[in-house]
């Protein structure tokens, strides 16, 4: 039972989790994001595709906004996209 006590009672670092999730987590979103969309070309339901591929994008911006604090080059970014 001592050896549970000190365990829970250990503080932690995770500095080296937060820069994990810093470097992976996108490029594993959209290795998820990019299988469900092959799944949905399969099933022959490309409309829920696209509407997966734009919900991508508005997350994507989203993040963007909320990990850089650069809204206005994120918003031009997101307007690139549309206008070209």
């Amino acid at each position: 039972m001592n050896e549970f006590v000190a365990l829970a009672s250990a503080t932690g670092d995770t500095t080296n989790l937060q820069s994990w999730i810093k470097d992976n987590i996108i490029p594993l979103l959209l290795l998820l994001i990019a299988v469900m969309l092959f799944v949905f070309a399969q099933r022959g339901d490309n409309a829920k595709a696209m509407r997966v591929v734009a919900g991508v994008v508005i997350a994507l911006g989203v993040l963007g906004i909320a990990t850089t604090g650069r809204a206005d080059d994120v918003g031009t970014w997101l307007a690139g996209l549309i206008t070209g």
